[in-house]
């Protein structure tokens, strides 16, 4: 058996471990490196101390000994709050992974934070729960890879996009086209209702179409991506820029509290009995 290379036994914290964080660190332990993780509520670092990771106390402790950390939290101000708690432990030569959906003007918000000597690299994913367990995940990563590509390798396939904060910025150009095809999914659903389309012949139509990739994502089951979450990234799209139909994507998302917290397919059952 050929004994592990160097970088392959690097110490990685992770920070973060919601719906998507979990797998993505549960990955880059089963790879063999030693981890520390932290998350706000500790109670879900529990599955992976149980394989062998270190729960740390909190992100100051979580970075302390790391060659590379890995955050993915919810938005914006999450990461700011969490990155300003441990910028002061970072040692040099430290790589930082940026992996939140939070837009590049957040990101370069970040990299003002971190102390010289820190390399940063902006990599959001796009994909969920079930790709980010399978390591499919789709990583738009911006700046300089080469220090961490062994790294997101275990969690996907890496999209280079350029220089720093472009990765960030590709994300929420594509996201923003995903969840506005999902909501323009429910909404010719909608109207295949209204007109009295025979039951069925929309659905194989659409499926059909050049829209067949919305409509695939409109109408999966095996996905997690919440509501909430698609909401906030449409968020950040329109703050961007003017974006009308954003702005009416985004009235959509939040109309429906009852899923916020379900997968973004639940929005075209909700949009369609809505009419």
């Amino acid at each position: 058996m050929c004994a592990p290379s160097v970088k392959a036994m690097e110490h990685i914290a992770f920070l973060g471990l919601g719906r998507m964080g979990l797998p993505m660190a549960r990955r880059l332990l089963a790879a063999g490196h030693p981890l520390t993780v932290w998350n706000r509520t500790a109670a879900r670092a529990e599955p992976l101390a149980a394989a062998g990771a270190r729960i740390a106390a909190d992100p100051h402790d979580a970075v302390a000994d790391a060659d590379i950390v890995v955050t993915m939290l919810a938005d914006p101000d999450a990461v700011h709050a969490v990155v300003a708690a441990f910028a002061p432990a970072l040692k040099p030569g430290t790589r930082v992974i940026e992996m939140s959906t939070i837009g590049p003007a957040a990101l370069r918000a970040i990299a003002a934070e971190l102390p010289d000597g820190v390399h940063l690299v902006d990599a959001p994913v796009l994909g969920s729960v079930d790709r980010a367990e399978a390591g499919e995940l789709l990583i738009y990563a911006g700046g300089d890879t080469d220090q961490v590509t062994d790294v997101l390798a275990h969690l996907g396939t890496v999209l280079p996009c350029g220089a720093l904060g472009d990765g960030a910025a590709l994300k929420l150009v594509v996201i923003n086209a995903v969840v506005g095809g999902v909501a323009l999914i429910g909404e010719a659903l909608a109207l295949a209702d209204a007109l009295g389309v025979p039951a069925g012949a929309a659905e194989r139509a659409l499926a059909a179409s050049p829209l067949a990739g919305p409509y695939a994502r409109a109408t999966a089951t095996g996905s997690d991506f919440a509501v909430r979450l698609a909401a906030k990234d449409v968020r950040l799209a329109a703050d961007a820029a003017r974006l009308p139909i954003a702005e009416a994507v985004l009235a959509t998302l939040t109309a429906f509290p009852d899923v916020a917290d379900a997968d973004l397919a639940q929005v075209t059952d909700r949009i369609r009995a809505r009419g």
